[in-house]
């Protein structure tokens, strides 16, 4: 079996995040959409939350499965027996951030990561800018899945 891990906060998923998934799922048996939880850093919505968008954006997709998790990505790919990391990649800057932890997880464990490009029309969508556009007030209609606009 072909299985992938997708990790992020995804504070919140994003078109972007669902695009990679939907074409993740093309590529692979399984994607294991992989919620990472990070204590040092401040989240917008609760563990639950992101992890009840992300589950009702794929209610109707059986190859994908959402977890999550503290520590080590490779760690979670080897109980998870997973052979692959998926990772998206917006730009430039996303690409050589992305390289170095490639590089090290590759140096650590055989996962290869695979990367796939945003499509064009999500390519400028983060997290960041989603919850900057909450933070102000702003319709985040075209930025996120519909499971996210009921919000809590």
């Amino acid at each position: 079996m072909r299985r992938a891990i997708f990790p992020g906060s995804f504070d919140p998923i994003t078109n972007g995040h669902s695009d990679i998934i939907k074409r993740g799922i093309s590529l692979f048996d399984e994607v294991i959409v992989a919620i990472g939880i990070n204590a040092e850093k401040k989240y917008m919505f609760s563990l639950e939350e992101r992890k009840r968008f992300i589950e009702e954006t794929f209610k109707d997709e059986p190859k994908v499965r959402v977890i999550t998790y503290q520590g080590l990505t490779i760690d979670l790919c080897k109980k998870e027996k997973a052979d692959f990391i998926l990772r998206g990649l917006r730009n430039p800057a996303d690409f050589e951030f992305e390289k170095a932890i490639a590089h090290t997880n590759r140096s650590l464990s055989q996962i290869e990561t695979v990367f796939l490009l945003t499509a064009a029309r999500t390519s400028y969508i983060s997290s960041s800018i989603v919850r900057d556009v909450l933070r102000n007030g702003g319709d985040i209609t075209r930025l996120v899945p519909e499971a996210v606009m009921g919000l809590k």
